[in-house]
Parts: structure tokens; C-alpha cells; sequence
């Protein structure tokens, strides 16, 4: 099973980066609102990051701040679009289906998604 991290990221104000295992890299997205069921939340995709996020915490190099792991696990995959990804969380806090959606189109790597934790249709 992948696997996926949620860091609370503290550089330029508190974001909440959700990372999700793909293939040899980390799909990456920023949350800026604390994530909490049954509410769609304002996300921005962020390039791929590197798999050691999963297990690390602390100082980000180059003044980029800090992160702290607020949660972990393995996800199943339910649907994996360009523009919608439906997940399955096993984690501590994180449990459940969870959906990103792109908002609009864009031509940028830091495109407007929402994140919606529980159930999704």
C-alpha cells in the first residue's frame, strides 16, 4: 500500500502540506485551513517532493521554515485523475475516503484544488 503524510509546514504563516506516495516521488498539495471532515478545503498542487518527507520532521533548508508530522499511514487509491483524486486513509487521524479536486484549469504547477475529507461521491 502507499503511503501518505500530513506536515504541518510553518513558513509564511501555518499550511498543511498532504503528501501522497507516488511511485518514486510525493504528490504534494498545501491546505491552508486545518483539515477537518465533511469540509471542502482551499488546496494548492505543489511540485513533487521527495520521499524522505514521509518520515521526516524539523528545519526545511534555504529559510523555508519548519514541519512537524501531524499524521501518517497507508492510502488505497479509489480514483486517480489528472483533475480528481479519490483516496481510501488508514491512519491515526486521517481515516476514510478523502477527494482533491482541481478547481478550473490552469497552465501552472501551483494550481487551485480543494481537499474534502470523508465520505465523497
Amino acid at each position: 500500500m502507499p503511503r501518505f503524510v500530513l506536515l504541518e509546514h510553518r513558513w509564511r504563516g501555518i499550511h498543511w502540506d498532504l503528501m501522497l506516495e507516488n511511485g518514486t516521488s510525493l504528490r504534494t498539495w498545501a491546505i491552508d485551513a486545518p483539515v477537518v471532515g465533511g469540509i471542502e478545503l482551499p488546496a494548492r498542487s505543489l511540485p513533487d517532493h521527495r520521499i524522505a518527507y514521509l518520515d521526516y520532521e524539523g528545519e526545511i533548508s534555504g529559510g523555508r521554515g519548519s514541519v512537524r508530522r501531524v499524521d501518517a499511514g497507508t492510502y488505497a487509491i479509489l480514483e486517480w485523475r489528472v483533475d480528481r483524486i479519490r483516496v481510501a486513509f488508514d491512519g491515526a487521524q486521517l481515516v476514510g475516503e478523502a477527494e482533491l479536486c482541481q478547481v478550473g484549469t490552469t497552465s501552472d504547477e501551483c494550481g487551485a484544488w480543494t481537499f474534502r475529507l470523508g465520505k465523497v461521491i
